[in-house]
């Protein structure tokens, strides 16, 4: 059995499972992303928003949240935390498919508008940056209910510049409430870079103008983000208020599969981006540690590609919604 080498176990408290599940954790989502783009340009699935360059941050803040107890008011592109939360690729391509299984919306909301009750996801919107008054009305529910609960939030940093991220912080800072607000900073709002969005180099400088802690972290770093998600998770939790959390992370596909980035961005750029890709750098640092062995990627992503390819054969079986029932979800019906 693989052991974590001593010097690294001590500095980062991190063990063989937990580095194991990390892992297992990102390349579940990025082969379910790949699938995702496959299937929209084959004309199946309508639409797509990526999180390839994401996964760091996501499972790490994921790993730190409690499924049972916690709550997520999601950003479009965290598919990977929505799995560590407990949703399953099937859930995800019933939802991309407008199945009516779908566990979102029953096949009314676009692609990557997570939501389930079942796993404490609020329904996303297409509207930016309202998550986080949410995140923030959530806390406070927890707060007068005695839960000893989280509320985690995220955004690109692009939603940083609507009013609804003030509001959401003063408010959650105020009344020292126990959310994460987490910025996944690509550095692109679509196709505006970040010296045209911000006259600050990183988001989490504004925090000081709540008085809470402003945390910034190379968003490709596995064990960084770990390290940063442990701590604003735990002071959430402990009742001393809010944090704001920027992972500065790479988008490694266009906005979405309506965009081509390629005529904003050049090939140069592009391609060193691709070459500090979060997976195979953690890859790389796991099996420097031998807490992956030889052959032990190949056969984790055999597994999760059959996983995968269960679940689209499912959701490709699984029958549509019935049109009569239309305005479901969407319209209060008689009883």
């Amino acid at each position: 059995m693989a052991v974590v080498k001593p010097d690294f176990a001590n500095r980062e408290g991190l063990d063989v499972e937990t580095l194991r599940a990390m892992y297992r954790h990102m390349l579940r989502s990025r082969v379910l992303d790949e699938r995702m783009w496959v299937l929209n340009r084959q004309g199946r699935a309508p639409f797509w928003i990526s999180a390839m360059g994401h996964e760091a941050i996501q499972v790490a803040v994921g790993m730190n949240m409690d499924p049972a107890r916690d709550w997520l008011a999601p950003y479009y592109r965290d598919l990977a935390l929505t799995l560590v939360m407990g949703m399953t690729p099937r859930d995800h391509l019933l939802s991309a498919l407008a199945k009516a299984e779908d566990p979102n919306s029953g096949g009314r909301q676009m692609p990557a508008h997570y939501g389930s009750r079942t796993h404490n996801i609020i329904s996303t919107g297409s509207p930016v940056t309202t998550q986080f008054l949410h995140a923030a009305g959530i806390a406070l529910a927890m707060r007068i209910r005695g839960e000893d609960a989280v509320c985690v939030t995220a955004i690109g940093e692009g939603g940083t510049s609507g009013g609804d991220f003030h509001e959401a912080l003063n408010f959650a800072a105020t009344h020292k409430l126990g959310v994460v607000f987490v910025v996944e900073n690509n550095g692109y709002a679509i196709s505006v870079p970040l010296e045209k969005q911000m006259p600050t180099p990183n988001v989490s400088d504004r925090a000081v103008a709540y008085g809470i802690p402003g945390v910034h972290v190379d968003g490709n770093d596995a064990i960084a983000c770990y390290r940063s998600a442990r701590d604003a998770v735990a002071r959430a939790r402990s009742g001393a208020g809010p944090t704001l959390l920027e992972a500065k992370v790479h988008r490694l596909t266009s906005h979405s599969s309506d965009d081509d980035q390629r005529r904003y961005r050049s090939a140069e750029d592009l391609e060193a981006e691709r070459k500090q890709d979060c997976l195979p750098r953690f890859r790389t640092l796991l099996e420097d540690l031998e807490v992956l062995a030889p052959g032990d990627y190949d056969t984790m992503r055999a597994e999760l590609v059959a996983e995968l390819d269960e679940a689209t054969a499912y959701a490709e079986a699984a029958p549509d919604p019935l049109p009569d029932t239309a305005m479901r979800y969407v319209h209060a019906e008689d009883a």
